[in-house]
């Protein structure tokens, strides 16, 4: 019997309904995107735009930053502040988020936030698969009407798939900013991937993908560690490493919430955190007004193509995900300082701002279509989103 996907959301582990209408709105039985997003925006988004194909349906789009930063967060801290702020203006009485557990710095623990206090201890990244969906039915049972839920792709869509079908959660008004999100580790590699990427593990406190194709990890002493891409180990690329569910996502970019915080689109500068900003809904411009006159806002910037760049890899993504062709050394690929000298030249001849965006949504695109096509593949016509395919066929890959 094939194992069912799972994301962990949080839905099933409730009291507060059956489990088994929590199933019902997995996002892995009903697919990604169609009719959620139908409902949401009265349409799907156009097949005739490259841009909407890609990033989904959005009011505005734009960088920026806050003039000033909120300590401790993982970029300037713009969702942190809205939910803070929508809390003071008594928009919402709590936040179902994430707090960090105890016994891991990159690990989480579902929280009903109800403070301000509590809400500044929800900042920064955990990039394990988290049940933040469990507060919800803690949110019910304390009889809370008004609540922001901060999520992945997988919470938006359960969720508001649960309140298409049931009655449980009418009488709360739910506003929602998304993460993008799609590289989580599986909790059980984080520890030995993270030894195997830094040179300090145990002060690590954040880390993240970038712009400048190196990974970047924070230290507890304010140390910037800069991987390159290029030089982690072979073993870093088998998929094996990332949950089952995040290979099978196909919404990189969160297209049901109200308002998408990401980084992606941002200039990459080095006394600066710009964020990127997807408002897609009357409700995320209301969670955006909030903060607009605190925010330092730039335009989007740099070239939309990333073909050249897509069909280098797209190749060695395509064989990887076939499944493991050989053993794995256990140096890394190739020296650290050859990596960065690549790196830095990707920096400058490769996709920047908007093009970066492109080439990482449509690189995830391809990587997880053929993970689901050759390891799931009763799956494919289920959760591929229409615009998929579409994407494969404009660079010449097979479906």
């Amino acid at each position: 019997m094939t194992k069912t996907l799972c994301s962990s959301c949080g839905l099933c582990s409730n009291r507060e309904w059956p489990v088994d209408e929590s199933v019902q709105s997995c996002v892995f039985s009903n697919g990604w995107l169609g009719e959620r997003e139908r409902k949401l925006f009265g349409r799907e988004r156009s097949l005739d735009d490259p841009v909407e194909m890609r990033f989904g349906i959005t009011r505005e789009r734009f960088t920026a930053q806050l003039k000033r930063p909120v300590e401790g967060a993982q970029w300037s801290g713009i969702i942190t502040r809205i939910a803070a702020r929508a809390f003071e203006e008594k928009l919402i009485d709590g936040v179902v988020t994430l707090r960090r557990s105890p016994d891991n710095h990159f690990f989480s623990q579902p929280l009903l936030a109800e403070t301000l206090e509590q809400i500044d201890a929800s900042k920064g990244n955990k990039p394990v698969l988290s049940p933040v969906l469990a507060s919800l039915g803690e949110a019910r049972r304390k009889g809370l009407r008004r609540v922001l839920v901060i999520g992945a792709a997988c919470h938006l869509h359960v969720m508001r798939d649960f309140m298409e079908r049931y009655e449980y959660l009418k009488e709360m008004e739910i506003m929602t900013v998304g993460i993008p999100c799609v590289d989580n580790l599986e909790r059980s590699q984080f520890n030995r991937v993270l030894e195997r990427i830094s040179d300090s593990p145990a002060t690590a406190e954040h880390m993240e993908f970038m712009q400048d194709f190196r990974i970047h990890i924070r230290h507890r002493d304010s140390r910037i560690e800069k991987v390159p891409f290029f030089s982690l180990p072979d073993e870093l690329a088998d998929p094996g490493i990332f949950p089952p569910a995040c290979m099978a996502c196909f919404d990189y970019l969160n297209s049901l919430a109200d308002i998408t915080v990401g980084y992606l689109a941002g200039k990459l500068l080095p006394d600066q955190k710009r964020q990127w900003v997807l408002v897609r809904t009357e409700t995320g411009a209301k969670l955006l007004s909030l903060i607009e006159r605190e925010l330092d806002r730039y335009p989007e910037f740099g070239k939309w193509e990333c073909a050249k760049q897509i069909r280098s890899t797209a190749g060695q993504v395509i064989e990887t995900m076939k499944g493991r062709q050989k053993p794995y050394r256990p140096e890394r690929n190739i020296p650290l300082w050859l990596g960065h000298a690549l790196a830095g030249v990707l920096s400058v001849v490769g996709p920047k701002g908007i093009g970066f965006a492109h080439y990482s949504t449509d690189y995830h695109l391809i990587r997880h279509y053929y993970y689901v096509k050759y390891r799931r593949p009763e799956l494919l016509e289920t959760l591929v989103p229409r615009h998929g395919p579409l994407i494969l066929e404009e660079y010449g890959l097979p479906l």
